[in-house]
């Protein structure tokens, strides 16, 4: 389970150190590696996913080739953009570029843990997010007790 959040430069190289907290528990391949799925998410991120957590995530769309043009075109947009990305000896991964220019991901980013997945945020656009999401926080009861979001001036 991912939680949390940190603040994290990309080396020279575009290279993040994963923190300790996601590898907890994590399976390690063959070669003593981990490998993660990578993939454009929603909202300005990246989204980080264990091989299982992705594959869970996939099973939860509807991937059948013949159920209209609006799911293909959905299916081809997300799934172009992932990448499995495959941990160094110090635990690094390499963001590759196309998708740090997607998420506008220059050199800092936060790291928020969402259970099931990570997400990758340029740090500016992290703060802003949070700032602008800030009083949200109160109506989080409603959502949790399947009362949907509450509407303005609740």
């Amino acid at each position: 389970m991912w939680l949390g959040e940190s603040t994290h430069s990309l080396d020279d190289k575009g290279r993040l150190s994963v923190p300790r907290r996601l590898l907890a528990g994590q399976a390690f391949g063959a070669d003593g590696r981990i490998t993660l799925v990578l993939t454009l998410g929603f909202e300005g991120c990246l989204f980080l996913f264990t091989e299982e957590g992705f594959s869970k995530a996939v099973a939860r769309l509807e991937t059948q080739a013949f159920a209209g043009e609006e799911k293909r075109n959905m299916q081809r947009l997300f799934f172009s953009k992932a990448q499995s990305v495959e941990l160094d000896d110090k635990n690094r991964l390499s963001v590759p570029e196309k998708l740090k220019e997607l998420a506008g991901i220059d050199r800092e980013l936060v790291i928020v843990g969402l259970v099931d997945r990570a997400e990758l945020w340029p740090k500016a656009k992290w703060e802003a997010f949070e700032r602008e999401h800030a009083r949200d926080f109160a109506r989080l009861d409603s959502v949790l007790l399947g009362g949907g979001p509450a509407g303005p001036g609740a």
